[in-house]
């Protein structure tokens, strides 16, 4: 996956930019990337696709902004697009466009009209409810969804009294939000599987189990992201963990897997009060 890319190149947000918290990380990195024009020209031919796959992070304030970016991105040698839709619309007062279903479904289909590359719909995890949102996805044109992008957070540094994230607030990842994720893969899942939408299930994952969980909670692959800052060869490990897990309980691949969690058909909301 490139870093996401923008029409115009951006700066990106004041420090501190990242921070570390007892299982994840807060970053607040703000889209800072050189353009789509730069990334097209001069840093796709850099790359080997004979080796691996890419795939390209779309990012915008408008729709108009997702439809070029998508559109230039479509006439590259990139393998696959990504729209980041947990950007905020500028023209709706900052609403991000991945909170209201009604928007993201916007932006997924201008975009569709302009491609013919395999879309993918990264969704947001901070919204009333992410089903709707994934079901106006599908309709609107993608192939396949990514669950989740971060959870919404801070931190504060006591002794002076201020965010320690120059922006305030940032995306929190890592191992604290992989219930969340897994949950949000679960019901995605639920409306993804009649389309035979593939779902792309991330949020925590460092460890085999980790994306064994999101496997059978009905996501077909997964992604890895904080653990890399701590154990970049991480992969290596979930793989050959995974290959241990499918032969000892005779599974013929991990698509034998997908989906494969025993709960009842219907989830019983409960907290503890």
């Amino acid at each position: 996956m490139l870093k996401g890319t923008t029409r115009e190149p951006r700066l990106g947000n004041p420090p501190h930019r990242v921070y570390e918290t007892p299982m994840g990380m807060l970053n607040a990195i703000g889209l800072q990337n050189p353009g789509a024009d730069y990334v097209i020209d001069r840093i796709l031919p850099t790359l080997d696709f004979t080796e691996t796959t890419f795939f390209a992070n779309v990012c915008g304030s408008t729709i108009e902004d997702y439809v070029e970016v998508t559109r230039r991105f479509d006439e590259s040698t990139i393998d696959a697009i990504e729209l980041n839709i947990s950007c905020p619309n500028i023209k709706e007062g900052g609403v991000q466009f991945g909170n209201s279903p009604d928007m993201s479904a916007r932006v997924v289909e201008a975009c569709r009209r302009v491609t013919k590359k395999p879309l993918i719909t990264k969704l947001s995890p901070n919204q009333t409810d992410i089903r709707e949102n994934a079901r106006r996805c599908i309709e609107a044109g993608s192939d396949a969804l990514a669950v989740i992008n971060t959870v919404m957070g801070m931190a504060i540094d006591v002794k002076s009294r201020k965010p320690v994230i120059g922006n305030i607030q940032g995306g929190l990842s890592g191992p604290a939000i992989k219930p969340i994720a897994l949950l949000k893969v679960m019901q995605v899942a639920e409306v993804a599987r009649p389309h035979n939408v593939p779902i792309i299930g991330q949020g925590g994952i460092c460890s085999a189990d980790d994306a064994l969980e999101f496997i059978i909670a009905g996501a077909t692959t997964v992604g890895v992201g904080t653990a890399l800052f701590y154990e970049p060869l991480v992969c290596r490990k979930i793989n050959a963990g995974i290959a241990e897990y499918l032969a000892a309980n005779r599974f013929a691949g991990v698509h034998a897997l997908v989906g494969a969690l025993d709960a009842p058909k219907k989830t019983v909301m409960a907290c503890a009060c």
